[in-house]
């Protein structure tokens, strides 16, 4: 009778905990760029922490009771996830694309023309984190543009020129002509990407309209928001008289340029194979951390006046996502530690703001008795504690150095009102790449290449031809 009542007991407290043990593990699937999240390893890849995705998963546990695994994966190019999608055969539930694939999907699910892009809404309530925290600056451009509710930032940066001072002029990166300039021949690079190399023709080819508008700003006779819509007008205008202007602009600067490249530049200019890059902003911190911690060379980064642009990636739910554990995870990485965590590991600037943000970014870069200012209010007000601020409200990094990490990460609020943003080219794409591709192809097209074949061809056939016929004329001669 005890053994009975032993074994009964036993039973009882394996019912009592089987639920939590058989309970069924749920799966949150992302789908994210390479490097893009901090994974808890050093530079040689061994892991020194737990990543960020561990983190989150045991958080949910403790908050829930819940069991989540993270199925992560991981792509190479905006096309790339883009095609996955369209492909129909997938189910993430969270994906993290730039700027203009973020609003290819937002006009599919608007005007339903594409079911397999087309995203789920976002519920802003459930999303304390990003609320809180999220740079007003961010959250404004989302808002003015329409894309809050189905977007979430993650990071972001500008587009500008990487160089070194010590063979550059620096009055020379003060606009894109340097890669025109032929005092600079193949001591350059262009990003080997149609949008950003399309972006910088297109500010080339109106850059004295553009310098115009530029100058009415500085004398107060025209407003920021006046500016950046020029600005932004002339970096998206595909016309066809301004797709033609753009070809003949990169046609020129190709034959100035040492080539194109498109992870390559933040490498090349640190070993001196180039002087002046192209560059993503994140790309360029990175790249004058390592000149500096290996050639304690100086490299600096600037936003040419003509204007450039300002790019984004962001965090979107496709249609039929998990959204509970989708908008949990991403709020999850919006906490201004996690956000640093994420920041520090990738290089590039996040989207959140935060106490957490604004001291990391100090201690990186800023200099406690500094003699220049860099005036950050407009990125992270509303987000730190009291005693970030100024006595007069404004919230300042002390700094010895212009151009340098510091002022690539945060630009100043007078460069902001010169960047506009990368748009959708929609049906106008087309001719773009097609612009492109006659760009990189010295002008020859699919038809030329093929004329060229035919005409090898038969040269090749006439050549064997001819061995042949002579073949036969030496056999006769040696017959006779």
């Amino acid at each position: 009778m005890k053994k009975f009542i032993s074994v009964l007991i036993c039973c009882l407290l394996l019912l009592a905990v089987m639920p939590g043990a058989l309970a069924e593990e749920e799966i949150l699937r992302v789908y994210n760029w390479q490097d893009y999240i901090d994974e808890g390893k050093d530079d040689d890849g061994a892991i020194i922490d737990k990543s960020v995705i561990q983190l989150w998963e045991e958080d949910f546990y403790g908050r829930t009771g819940r069991k989540v695994r993270v199925q992560y994966d991981t792509f190479e190019t905006n096309e790339t996830m883009l095609n996955t999608f369209k492909t129909g055969k997938t189910s993430y539930d969270l994906a993290c694309p730039s700027d203009y694939v973020i609003q290819k999907m937002i006009a599919a699910t608007k005007d339903g023309t594409d079911e397999t892009i087309a995203l789920e809404k976002y519920d802003l309530s459930k999303m304390e984190n990003y609320q809180k925290y999220v740079s007003p600056y961010i959250a404004n451009m989302f808002e003015n543009h329409g894309w809050t509710e189905y977007a979430v930032g993650y990071m972001w940066g500008t587009v500008g020129i990487l160089y070194n001072p010590e063979n550059v002029k620096k009055e020379d990166v003060k606009t894109w002509d340097i890669f025109w300039n032929t005092d600079y021949k193949n001591r350059s690079t262009c990003k080997d990407v149609s949008r950003d190399a399309y972006v910088i023709g297109a500010l080339h080819a109106y850059s004295d309209d553009l310098e115009n508008l530029v100058g009415l700003y500085e004398k107060g006779e025209m407003k920021a928001e006046e500016l950046q819509k020029a600005v932004n007008d002339v970096a998206n205008d595909t016309r066809d008289v301004t797709i033609e202007m753009v070809k003949k602009e990169l046609a020129e600067m190709k034959k100035n340029i040492y080539g194109f490249e498109v992870d390559t530049g933040k490498t090349d200019i640190v070993s001196g194979k180039i002087d002046a890059n192209l560059a993503w902003s994140g790309d360029a911190v990175y790249a004058m951390d390592l000149a500096e911690e290996e050639d304690n060379k100086k490299l600096e980064f600037v936003i040419p006046k003509e204007g450039s642009t300002v790019w984004f990636d962001g965090w979107i739910m496709p249609t039929g996502a998990n959204t509970e554990l989708a908008q949990d995870f991403v709020d999850f990485l919006c906490r201004p530690d996690i956000a640093a965590r994420n920041m520090n590991y990738i290089g590039y600037t996040s989207v959140i703001a935060g106490d957490n943000i604004y001291d990391m970014v100090c201690d990186n870069y800023g200099v406690e008795d500094g003699k220049l200012e860099r005036d950050v209010t407009y990125f992270f007000k509303g987000t730190l504690s009291e005693d970030k601020y100024n006595k007069d409200g404004r919230i300042i990094i002390k700094t010895n150095d212009t151009d340098r990490q510091l002022f690539a990460q945060y630009p100043s609020e007078d460069e902001t009102a010169r960047l506009g943003i990368m748009e959708d080219f929609g049906d106008r794409n087309e001719k773009v790449l097609e612009m492109w591709s006659s760009v990189k192809s010295n002008e020859m097209s699919a038809t030329t290449y093929v004329l060229m074949a035919v005409v090898l061809l038969i040269l090749a056939v006439l050549l064997l031809f001819g061995i042949r016929n002579k073949q036969k004329r030496n056999k006769r001669r040696r017959r006779r």
